[in-house]
């Protein structure tokens, strides 16, 4: 296995802390809102790190957080008069399960930042004990930057500019420009504060993740986790800051290689609230599979930033057609092995830097090739069940493929459609049982003109959207 590094900006050799393990941790989202694309984006990148690894016999733990404590949380609680709970609960729900409609295995770790608050407190002491944290007039607890001499590392950045640094706080009693917030403390009569000994308030951002880490990996006495994850608009300041709080709390590097997934743009357009064109999830799921937009999602290079059109997506839905009306071609039936050489492709492709372009590639050649040797030989039961294995490994390490096939091209057709189907389709049992093959036929015609194809078999009348 072969990453890129986005900290020495290389490929590198996966070579983990434990030998056949590996520790992942992937900043989940702020639940105060629906999922968007991005969201997706991000938890596809790394569900196909996490299946690769596990493909390549890696025991992997991975851990994904929520950061249900934010200034625009307690915005949103203002906002509708509900409870802090009640928000992030329902978002964390919703999240959860549009990442399963999606193909996305639920993380082995799925920390809250209200479940750590201790951890919190006890690195922000450990940081102030050791003069690198500080506690201003207010109760606000900075981060003195210049302390870290390896600060900037992972980024190769540092903006002098303290408006650069997303939701920093701005205070004339910061040390250094680029010192950032470990703990806001509470104003006034705000409710959602917690007690801790150097001020009433609520975490910062950054340092939610430093102290879950902490709290549920083990690492070493040089890493605390093998591959720290998330998207690229992450790896400054967040990730930036993370590394550095992290490292002069506990004497070691926070991750041993850093990976970031690219962009969402919308025509060619970042996705952005501010620009008014952020594509909710949920509304994407409403048209389409949650296979299809995995398959479309995946379909660019992890790293390279994504184009979300339409076209485009229609296109690479025609694309995993392809692929199960090869599984419909051969189902049912049972699975044998997967081809040797088939699998091998797929592990070296995924294996170099989840190079998701050859692994696709190698499916369509096997689709092509697969068809052209059932043409020849239509009854080949050694094939069928090979096929079928090669679809199930397909499945396992992509997380397409899996469904029935006349199942999957049913998706889209109404209920009352598909009522009114199955109605048609039992009139024409029943008039084949009566030797009444001209309304037989006409039946078939009828479906046919509503875009709908019948098949035959031995498990009943089947059929699909054509």
């Amino acid at each position: 296995m072969h990453i890129y590094d986005s900290a020495q900006k290389t490929k590198l050799p996966f070579e983990p802390i434990k030998s056949g393990e590996a520790s992942i941790y992937v900043c989940g989202p702020t639940v105060y809102d629906d999922a968007h694309l991005g969201h997706a984006r991000s938890s596809l990148a790394f569900d196909l790190l996490s299946r690769t690894l596990k493909a390549l016999d890696y025991k992997v733990t991975m851990g994904k957080n929520f950061t249900d404590i934010d200034d625009k949380i307690i915005k949103k609680v203002e906002a509708t008069g509900k409870s802090m709970e009640e928000i992030t609960t329902y978002y964390i729900a919703r999240y959860l399960e549009e990442m399963a409609a999606l193909g996305v295995q639920r993380a082995d770790i799925e920390p809250k930042a209200t479940e750590s608050l201790e951890a919190i407190e006890k690195m922000i002491q450990n940081l102030i004990d050791k003069d690198i944290a500080y506690v201003i007039s207010t109760g606000d607890v900075y981060f003195d930057t210049s302390k870290d001499a390896a600060y900037g590392n992972i980024s190769h950045r540092v903006a002098e500019d303290e408006d650069a640094q997303s939701r920093v706080v701005h205070t004339s009693e910061k040390r250094n420009p680029k010192d950032f917030a470990l703990w806001k403390a509470c104003k006034g009569n705000e409710d959602i504060c917690f007690d801790t000994a150097f001020s009433r308030g609520r975490p910062g951002w950054h340092i939610e993740c430093s102290a879950m880490i902490e709290k549920h990996f083990t690492g070493s006495e040089k890493y605390s986790i093998d591959i720290h994850g998330g998207g690229a608009d992450l790896l400054f300041p967040h990730h930036e800051n993370e590394a550095a709080q992290s490292r002069c709390a506990t004497g070691h590097e926070l991750s041993k290689y850093w990976m970031h997934n690219g962009f969402v743009q919308i025509d060619g357009e970042k996705m952005s609230k501010s620009l008014g064109n952020s594509f909710f999830l949920k509304d994407a799921l409403k048209i389409y599979d949650g296979e299809v937009l995995r398959y479309y999602l995946n379909s660019v290079h992890y790293r390279n930033d994504f184009n979300f059109s339409e076209e485009d997506l229609q296109k690479s839905k025609k694309r995993l057609d392809k692929l199960y009306r090869l599984k419909k071609r051969v189902s049912p039936g049972k699975a044998s092995l997967p081809n040797k050489n088939f699998k091998k492709s797929l592990l070296d492709a995924m294996g170099d830097d989840l190079n998701i372009s050859i692994a696709l590639a190698n499916i369509d050649e096997l689709i092509s090739i697969t068809n052209d040797a059932l043409d020849a030989n239509p009854k080949d039961k050694g094939l069928k069940k090979e096929t079928l294995a090669n679809i199930a490994f397909i499945n396992t390490l992509l997380g397409f493929g899996g469904k029935e096939p006349f199942s999957y091209f049913q998706i889209g057709v109404d209920e009352a459609l598909k009522e009114e189907i199955e109605t048609l389709i039992n009139e024409r049992l029943k008039a084949k049982k009566e030797k009444d093959f001209a309304r037989s036929d006409a039946i078939r015609d009828t479906l046919s003109e509503k875009g709908i194809a019948i098949m035959d078999t031995t498990e009943g009348t089947l059929w699909e959207k054509a």
